[in-house]
């Protein structure tokens, strides 16, 4: 039976699992694997620097530079496949998008850490619009002061929004799944305001 006072700490999320259609989905993600001009960045650890365990891509619009990591990402131009998502997302979310930052998981060994969405740029409330291609992949958020997980797998077509506090109070990753053989893109469009970050 559903507690009423069940204070379980919940993320601030919009789950839309099948936003598009398989058949869709893998149209969008050959498209935009075509367009993309991908990139092995390398990124600042406690450990030193190492390369990106995925392959990512910066786009937006002109001025929407983010750093993050130690990199500093100078918006490429909108490719067409993405930009037609920016819009047909943005009107769902009611945002609008500036930037975009694509990430192609090769291999289920292509990971991405416990991380937050956090940089100064994004704003106290930043909405950001996850949008998954390819691959099912598992989708992890953990509650800072609590230790709660929250996991979604998802799948080609599936669109997860994060808004509210989600980025201040919890963190997210895409661990490692070494049996997943197929390929993922994900696209998290969001609104940069770099005039936010310290000088």
């Amino acid at each position: 039976m559903f507690d009423l006072f069940d204070d379980t700490p919940q993320p601030d999320v919009d789950w839309h699992p099948a936003w598009l259609a398989p058949t869709a989905a893998a149209e969008w993600l050959a498209r935009i694997v075509a367009e993309t001009d991908w990139r092995q960045e390398r990124i600042r650890t406690p450990g030193g620097w190492v390369d990106q365990p995925r392959l990512t891509a910066w786009q937006g619009d002109p001025g929407a530079v983010y750093v993050y990591s130690g990199i500093r990402n100078v918006p490429q131009p909108w490719t067409p496949a993405v930009a037609e998502l920016r819009d047909a997302i943005a009107g769902l979310c009611g945002a609008r998008f500036n930037s975009v930052l694509l990430n192609r998981y090769r291999t289920g060994t292509d990971s991405m850490g416990w991380h937050a969405d956090h940089e100064p740029e994004l704003g106290p409330e930043p909405v950001i619009a996850s949008l998954s291609l390819g691959a099912t992949r598992r989708f992890d958020l953990r509650h800072n002061a609590t230790g709660v997980t929250r996991s979604f797998q998802l799948v080609g077509g599936s669109l997860l929004v994060m808004r509210g506090k989600t980025q201040a109070q919890w963190r997210h990753r895409v661990p490692k799944e070494p049996a997943v053989g197929g390929e993922r893109v994900n696209l998290t469009f969001r609104v940069v305001m770099p005039e936010l970050r310290k000088k």
